[in-house]
This record gives C-alpha cells, structure tokens and sequence, in this order.
C-alpha cells in the first residue's frame, strides 16, 4: 500500500498502544498526549453542544485520565462538570494520576447516580483495547447510561465496544459523538460498533505519522486515496480492445441479473461486453441489449468456443445462474485459465458441499462477491467480520468483497479495507449484481484485481448516496458517469 494511504490506516487497539510507545520514545511525553487528547474531547464537545451540565464517567487507565483532562478543560471554560471515577484516586497510576491529581475539584465514585441532572455525558471509561464485558458497577451505570436518552461523548470508543472488531462486549450506550486519537479502529467502521459510535472525530494530538512505517498497517478505511493512483481513465491514444473485453455468463431463468452485471461493466468503462445467453434465453437478452454483444452458449453448457476468444480479459459468473450442476462446471471451466474471473452469488454457494474443490480450483487472479449467507456456505465462521474476510482470502487465494453495510475487502498477502459510504438504499435485490460488474470492468482495463474491487465498492457506495431513496438496482449503472466525472474532477 503505498505511504500516502496511511492517512486512512485502521489500526488496531495494539497498534495504537504501539504508536503512543513510538510517539514517547520520539520524544512525545506520556502526560502531553494525554493532555492532547483531553483537550481535544473538551474542543469536541464545545463545538458541539451548548454549555450544560456534564457528567464525566472515568476509568482506572489511560481513557480515564482523558476524562480528567476533558472535565479540566470543560470547567475552566465554564461549564457545570460532575466527574467519577470507577475505584480509588490513590489507585491510579502514570499518565493518569498526574493529571487526577490536577483535577481540583470533587471526584465522586462511579455510580448510575452521576447521571442524575446531567445534559451530557463523556463515556471515558474503556477504551478500544476493552474485550471483555463490563461487569460490577461499570456495567450498571453503562446499562443505566444506555437507557437514559441523554447525549454521549464517547472517549476513543463506547465503553464495551471492542475497537479492533466493533463487538459489543454487553451493554454499550450509544454515543452521538465520538473522539478518537491518531487514527480510526476498525471497530468505528465494522457493526455493530459504526452504529453505536455516532460521528466520529478523529484527533492530532501529537504523534507523529513517521511511527506509521514502523507499525506498516495493512488494513485501511475505504477511500480513493487508497486506488486512485491506478484508476484505468481513458485515454486519447486507446481504442476498445485496450479497454478489456469481458464476458457475462447469464442465467437461462434470471436474465435481469446477468443484464445488470454486463450493463454495470460497460459504464465502468470496459471497451467491450459480451453476454454469454443459454438458446433459450438468448432472445430475451438479445433484445434487451444493445451496445452489449449476446453470444449463444452451446446446448452442453461449455463456454469453451466464447473462451477460445483469448480478447476476453474477464469473466463474471454467477448472477442469475441457479446453484445446479451446470454452474459448477461453468465455473471450474473459467477458473482453468489464466483469465481473471470475478464469482459472484449462485458460482460461489454451488460449492458449499466441497469448498476445497472450489479453493484448489482457483489458479489464476479472482475475486469473490459474497454477501454474508453466500460467504457462510464455504467459509469458517470464527473470529471478526474483518478476520473472516481475511481468513477466506488466504484460503481461497483470492480477492474476498464480504458484502454489506460494512463491506471488507480482503486480499490473500493480509491487506484489506473497509467501506464506510454505502447507504441503507443499497439493500435491494440486484445491486450486487451490478457490483459483481463494476469490478469486472475495472479489471478489464487493467487494474489490480483489490484496488479495483475497493474502487467498485467505493464508487457503489458513492452512487446509490447521490440518488438516495427510491433506488433500484437498474439505477446504479446510470449514476457511474456522474460519480465518475466527481471523483476525476476531484482527483
């Protein structure tokens, strides 16, 4: 990944306990990032809210010491500030007992009572590195918080939520806002922890970007920073078959699918398109397609006479096709050569009985479409949404899109990214489809098989929010020459 994209690294909770020791040992005292860090939750919260009465929950570690710094820097700008502490002041230990000790005023034991006459609440109790469930009077005064309605301010994560995965361990109340240092978790991005963050605010308090080519993060929050040093844009000396030709193998029963696919994959900019149709499906598709070729697939079901084409780049299989015997053969039939394949819904689950038949099928360069049932039918279940990814990537050897509102793409070398723009309007039948051919497009002209997979995804997203409700799935193609004209205007 090249260096630029650190701006949008996801670390986890051990990597940023590993960037605060590179920060000290640069030189960065222990007490000025906390004092960074404090002092940007208070300018957070000021930004935010009007004055109010506040309540600051403090832990016994370090997320405690930054409530103390914020509970400072709240009442000296005058605001009404009520602060506990879960255990003894005297228990306290480094970075934060020195700044307990600059808090003069009352410190109060945790207790669901702080709540009481509060406007506002900071949650600075655990912090992302927590991955067990709160228990005792924690967990009492975050189930009292969660039920309260009042407005959180959340401290480098909801106390309860796991940073590095974005579990919930138990109860955790909801925050409105959320301020985290450095860089985001990927619990900020991955579910349910997105939801239970609100905004999040993202704080320079003092480490240096330089720590980051020690920790080399490979996981990173979606953005097109990360691909756009290889986006495929036309150019004034190309003709068409420079741009890629790729094949979509259709369904002989559900033509909409692979119809959206082929439509996605020409506005995505390949040169040329071909649908490969069943006979007797062949007419429908014929005469709904006009810029896109429709090819005949033999009575046997080989596509072995359209591969023979050696133009075609890039094969989609999988939308609209049926989990029969016909779509297994079809795909260990691409999977074969060396031409990238991007496998999609049906191509993926017909292999749910033998999934090792499908990995040790898959040679060549590859990337699978899944959304979570589809996924769960030939991939291990344990661990994160983002280690399952991973996981199915290094299995698999190939690029791995984990669809849904926090999509992760994966890659088998240990990279992966995470989206964070698609809408809730993206929920409806046939846009992954059309995202099985976006990828393929991107493919087709030459990008590397993950950058295009986190450029598809990214740009899915960014359309379905620019139309907003009412979306349909047949929408989406239509959208890419608007989202496309932004992002190069922009690039």
């Amino acid at each position: 990944m090249d260096k630029a994209a650190y701006a949008h690294a996801l670390l986890t909770p051990s990597q940023m306990y590993a960037a605060d020791k590179a920060a000290m040992k640069a030189g960065v005292s222990g007490p000025a990032l906390m004092e960074a860090a404090g002092a940007a939750v208070a300018q957070a919260v000021i930004a935010r809210w009007s004055p109010r009465p506040v309540s600051v929950l403090c832990g016994p570690g370090n997320n405690g010491g930054d409530g103390f710094v914020a509970a400072r820097h709240l009442q000296n700008a005058g605001w009404p500030v009520r602060l506990g502490l879960l255990g003894a002041p005297d228990a306290l230990s480094g970075d934060a007992a020195h700044h307990a000790r600059l808090w003069a005023s009352v410190v109060e034991p945790m207790s669901p009572a702080l709540l009481e006459g509060a406007g506002l609440v900071i949650d600075a109790l655990f912090g992302a590195g927590l991955s067990r469930p709160l228990d005792g009077v924690a967990a009492d005064t975050v189930s009292a918080l969660a039920g309260s309605g009042l407005p959180v301010c959340a401290v480098d994560v909801p106390s309860g939520l796991d940073g590095g995965s974005g579990a919930a361990r138990g109860s955790v109340a909801s925050a409105c806002l959320t301020v985290t240092f450095f860089r985001k978790k990927p619990g900020h991005l991955l579910l349910p922890g997105r939801q239970k963050c609100g905004d999040v605010v993202v704080a320079d308090i003092g480490i240096p970007d330089a720590v980051l080519n020690t920790i080399e993060p490979l996981v990173f929050e979606n953005n097109p920073a990360l691909w756009l040093h290889a986006f495929p844009w036309p150019r004034v000396d190309a003709h068409k078959y420079q741009r890629g030709h790729a094949l979509v193998v259709g369904g002989r029963i559900m033509t909409g699918a692979a119809r959206l696919a082929a439509t996605a994959c020409a506005r995505m900019g390949a040169g040329l398109v071909t649908v490969a149709a069943p006979l007797l499906s062949w007419p429908i598709y014929a005469s709904a397609l006009t810029s896109i070729m429709v090819h005949p697939i033999r009575e046997s079901g080989s596509l072995g006479d359209i591969l023979a084409d050696a133009r075609i780049n890039v094969v989609v299989l999988g939308p609209g096709a049926g989990i029969s015997e016909l779509t297994r053969r079809q795909a260990l039939q691409v999977l074969q050569g060396e031409r990238a394949t991007v496998l999609d819904a049906d191509a993926i689950s017909v292999f749910g009985n033998d999934p090792q038949v499908f990995f040790d099928a898959i040679q060549g360069p590859c990337v699978l479409t899944p959304h979570d049932g589809e996924f769960s039918r030939i991939f291990p279940g344990e661990g994160s949404r983002l280690e399952r990814a991973l996981n199915a990537a290094r299995l698999s050897g190939a690029v791995v899109v984990l669809k849904g509102a926090d999509t992760v793409i994966a890659a088998p070398d240990g990279r992966a990214v995470i989206n964070s723009n698609a809408p809730p309007q993206l929920a409806t039948g046939g846009t992954g489809d059309v995202l099985a051919g976006m990828t393929a497009g991107l493919i087709a002209q030459g990008m590397p098989l993950f950058d295009a997979a986190a450029a598809a995804v990214w740009l899915h997203g960014e359309a379905a929010r620019l139309y907003g409700i009412g979306l349909i799935s047949e929408d989406l193609p239509g959208m890419l020459p608007r989202v496309l004209r932004r992002l190069r205007h922009h690039s």
